[in-house]
């Protein structure tokens, strides 16, 4: 029997309907690429943002435009690592719909691990398959030269998404690592709160995935949502806040799980329906 779990109430009715397709912040980042590497960056936080907010009056992602922004957010993170990892003068890009050519950037400070790792989530929500490929080549020296800084939990959390993909032999200890890097006074920047209700359940939930534990998955999974709602309604500032309508890292988790066949006995609008049941993959060149 499935379980539900409500989505909590947005506190705002400022949405985006469906056109037009992209938030003037995405199409104004987009046009200052060649002059202001950044805008790659604000691109892709403009997008998913947008993404977030449509998950309000399209909450199975049934409109293409909400799959629109989901795929520009990704093809925005995929760039920004493109343009710091290469070594020519620049590279081509596929950002909705046309080919655009950033400059290299080399180490910037928001080509960060975090950065990377809201990549690959968004990679695999949108099943693309070769964006996971580059992005498991970027070299982590590059990420460690942002200059940014994280709990300790951060770097194998990464290389355990990294040796999942690449099926490494280190997978196993990459994700007790960063498990241990998940005790709540082993996570000062995150802070207990965030540490226990957002960071922690993307990681059991993994561990479930990886172990083939379909039914704790599914335990796992109502609790990750619970916890991620109790998070976000904490006050009316996060409750207002779009980032808390779809919790991507858990999300991409459940992604990898439908690839996988495992049952989802779990139902909630901050879960979209046709992202899980991967309805617009392969429907365009992403």
């Amino acid at each position: 029997m499935a379980v539900s779990v409500p989505r909590h109430e947005f506190l705002r009715d400022d949405l985006p309907g469906r056109d037009p397709v992209l938030s003037e912040g995405v199409v104004w980042a987009l046009e200052d690429l060649r002059e202001a590497p950044e805008a790659i960056a604000d691109a892709m936080s403009d997008a998913l943002l947008l993404a977030q907010e449509r998950s309000v009056p399209d909450p199975a992602a049934a409109w293409l435009e909400t799959w629109e922004a989901w795929v520009v957010a990704m093809q925005c993170g995929s760039a920004m690592f493109a343009a710091a990892a290469t070594t020519d003068d620049s590279v081509a890009c596929l950002i909705h719909h046309e080919m655009r050519t950033l400059l290299a950037s080399g180490p910037r400070s928001w080509a960060h691990a975090g950065t990377w790792i809201n990549v690959f989530y968004l990679a695999v929500i949108c099943g693309d398959k070769a964006r996971l490929d580059a992005l498991c080549e970027i070299p982590p020296s590059l990420l460690e030269a942002s200059g940014a800084e994280f709990d300790p939990y951060l770097r194998p959390w990464m290389e355990t998404l990294r040796s999942y993909w690449l099926t490494r032999p280190d997978l196993g200890d990459q994700l007790l690592q960063a498990a241990e890097g998940l005790a709540p006074e082993a996570a000062p920047i995150a802070g207990p709160e965030m540490t226990t209700k957002i960071l922690w359940p993307g990681v059991d939930l993994f561990h479930r995935f990886a172990t083939a534990d379909h039914d704790q998955f599914s335990r796992s999974l109502a609790n990750a949502l619970t916890l991620h709602k109790q998070y976000w309604t904490a006050d009316e500032d996060r409750a207002r806040d779009a980032r808390g309508l779809v919790p991507i890292g858990p999300l991409a988790m459940v992604c990898l799980a439908q690839d996988a066949g495992f049952p989802i006995d779990v139902e909630s609008e901050y879960l979209p329906k046709h992202l899980v049941k991967r309805t617009w993959v392969g429907e365009s060149t992403t």
